[in-house]
């Protein structure tokens, strides 16, 4: 029986239904272990947390007995292949949608991590320079939502594009005819995005100008290919920008973790008359969405 991903894995650090003490201390270890250990320990602190005496299994992720079943899944035990990794986001329910799932099968994720990490974990991983890649059901539950507008020739924009792994994807949706844009503040990541989409399927995308990285502070977007039929934001804004709002095609969604210490994730809509709606999708644990020298300073 599948797991709702908005119980199972609607937060990125699956805080949804911790209590505040929890989430806290969560978020706490998360903040200061991230920038000092390997991924691969990062990793083992995650699945140890979630697994240690202090937090029960029963409906601390899942909000059910099926608990107990994912935890071979959410260590990422025996996972060592790609196509490995989106079944069993297929197998817990995360992945609902084929199209989704034949985008990460394309989008070799091994390509966007650090040489060395368990690339198929279901876990964020440190990047470098304060940042982190997402854990895959985090790019899966994006991609999900904002589907109807990644449609082929419709553009796409993402902010703190970090690797470049979910740019490439938008890029593979959106198609030759359609624009994916990546805006990271950090050059040396924008620049090793580059590297990493030259060696995916993405490739051709970018060798045509479909798609393409730049260097700038998203909290702006990016006006020069606006509007946006969908912005994905991989980091926690104190609130929602109002230039990224501005950028909004109507008709168009924005995925977008908002918060401090508690964070939403926001799905933001636009309605044809320009007219904004803003529900919450899940609970979820995001680095800031902030300056590049506050981010280089460790926040």
């Amino acid at each position: 029986m599948p797991v709702s991903p908005a119980l199972a894995y609607g937060c990125r650090y699956s805080c949804a239904n911790a209590s505040p003490l929890r989430h806290l201390l969560i978020s706490t270890l998360l903040h200061h272990h991230k920038r000092t250990v390997s991924a691969a320990a990062h990793s083992a602190i995650i699945t140890s947390l979630f697994f240690s005496p202090f937090f029960p299994k029963s409906n601390f992720l899942t909000g059910n007995t099926l608990f107990s079943r994912m935890e071979q899944f959410w260590s990422g035990s025996g996972v060592n292949k790609n196509k490995g990794m989106v079944e069993n986001l297929q197998r817990y329910g995360v992945i609902t949608s084929q199209k989704v799932a034949e985008v990460m099968e394309t989008v070799d994720r091994a390509l966007f991590v650090p040489d060395g990490a368990p690339a198929y974990v279901d876990s964020p991983m440190p990047i470098g320079y304060n940042a982190t890649i997402s854990a895959p059901h985090m790019h899966a539950t994006c991609l999900q939502l904002l589907e109807k507008n990644l449609q082929p020739g419709m553009h796409a924009l993402d902010v703190g594009s970090g690797t470049g792994y979910l740019t490439a994807c938008f890029a593979l949706m959106v198609g030759p005819q359609g624009r994916a844009v990546g805006v990271e503040h950090i050059p040396e990541l924008a620049s090793s995005s580059i590297e990493n989409i030259q060696k995916s399927a993405a490739a051709p995308l970018l060798k045509d100008g479909s798609l393409s990285v730049h260097v700038g502070d998203g909290r702006q977007g990016w006006p020069e290919f606006s509007p946006y039929d969908a912005i994905h934001v991989g980091a926690a804004a104190p609130e929602i920008p109002q230039p990224l709002i501005d950028q909004l095609k109507p008709g168009g969604r924005m995925v977008i973790p908002v918060g401090n210490i508690f964070q939403d994730l926001k799905v933001v809509d636009k309605k044809s008359d320009g007219s904004i709606s803003v529900r919450t999708e899940t609970s979820v644990r995001y680095v800031p969405l902030t300056s590049r020298e506050a981010q280089l300073r460790g926040y």
